[in-house]
């Protein structure tokens, strides 16, 4: 009998890297890992991956000198940039590249002293508003990161999609035209499609794609999971149960008496809860997988336990495995539910859910 425990299977990484990398055969590659992979583990996944991907891409500082002191040699891009003008001697320390989107960051690298330069990719708002240098700043931006003795040349551009998993939006194609516009005549390499526009707008690849969900095999779109992609589900969260109850009929469980039965039946606790990032706004009703069936939850998530509804009839057992998620539950699923996506339930995993790592030909290891 086990807690919380989260099974990686790194065949399905690879397998959804492949299935990605063949929609953009042209492109070359930022794995983003970003968020300790997508909570999916970080190191692992990128020796996972470190022989099929050109780069990772990461969100924080942290993330990149974790991958360098775990022996991950790859090109490494800070997504988001650097935070200070202290950062700067680390990113050379570690070679690492860097978006610069602002204003206050190329300030920093027109007056820092470094030994040599660093790969700069201009990040440009091409619509979503979000990170970037406005469409009337860049011409400006190009100029002083030219002349900038700090910045390796040739300059590099990225801009980020808002609405690429709406196929019928149409600011996703006047992203395209305008990153184009922005970018026609520099020598540098251009990368806007993460996992939707690679997926879904094939004329947004440009030279570097920047896969991230669909690695995990979880689909971008809500009305769809990641095997009608061609995806495979790479986390299964699963823990056991640890009791199985007899409620009456009339009678309540859990916190505030939220679910309150309206027959005799037998009721599994389950050794998960929010403290290990599953999500306390999980209603009555959210399917988990015991024995090969889909039963529901009820009942208010504690910290460490939720229950569900087996049924007057069940021949379950204490001890038996629990799927939270996983290759017979989408995590699409589940989140819609919750009212959320994929991405949030999977990297909300708390440090104590186990992260165990197995192959074809493999023995799991944690």
């Amino acid at each position: 009998m086990k807690a919380a425990t989260a099974y990686i299977n790194l065949n399905a990484l690879k397998h959804n890297f492949n299935v990605i990398r063949e929609i953009a055969p042209n492109s070359r590659t930022w794995s983003a890992i970003k968020a300790n992979g997508y909570g999916h583990g970080l190191l692992p996944v990128a020796e996972a991956l470190s022989s099929h991907t050109n780069g990772f891409g990461v969100a924080r500082l942290e993330e990149a000198i974790m991958l360098r002191e775990g022996g991950i040699t790859h090109p490494l891009l800070l997504l988001e940039g650097f935070y200070a003008a202290d950062d700067l001697p680390v990113l050379q320390k570690n070679n690492l590249q860097t978006a610069v989107h602002c204003i206050e960051q190329l300030s920093a690298l027109e007056n820092a002293v470094l030994a040599h330069p660093l790969t700069v990719w201009l990040k440009i708002d091409t619509g979503m508003h979000r990170l970037g240098v406005r469409p009337e700043n860049v011409k400006d931006f190009i100029t002083r990161l030219n002349v900038c003795s700090n910045v390796a040349k040739p300059l590099h551009f990225m801009s980020h999609f808002g609405c690429a998993d709406a196929l019928t939006e149409p600011m996703t194609q006047d992203q395209i035209s305008l990153f184009k516009e922005l970018i026609t005549d520099q020598d540098g390499d251009g990368s806007l499609a993460a996992t939707s526009g690679i997926l879904f707008w094939p004329n947004s690849h440009f030279d570097w794609i920047r896969p991230g969900i669909g690695l995990y095999g979880i689909s971008p779109m809500a009305d769809r999971v990641g095997a009608d992609l061609g995806l495979q589900p790479v986390m299964t969260l699963s823990s056991s149960i640890i009791a199985i109850r007899e409620v009456k009929k009339g009678e309540s469980v859990g916190y505030g008496a939220r679910w309150t039965t309206d027959r005799d039946t037998k009721v599994g606790v389950v050794a998960i809860g929010y403290g290990d990032g599953y999500p306390r706004a999980a209603p009555d009703g959210t399917p988990v997988m015991v024995n090969g069936r889909r039963v529901p939850l009820v009942g208010r998530i504690s910290m460490d336990m939720l229950t569900i509804n087996l049924g007057s009839d069940t021949v379950d057992r204490v001890g038996d495995d629990v799927v939270l998620w996983g290759k017979d539950l989408p995590v699409e699923d589940v989140a819609r539910y919750v009212g959320t996506i994929g991405h949030e339930l999977v990297t909300n995993l708390s440090s104590r859910v186990n992260l165990i790592y197995y192959e074809a030909g493999c023995n799991l290891r944690a």
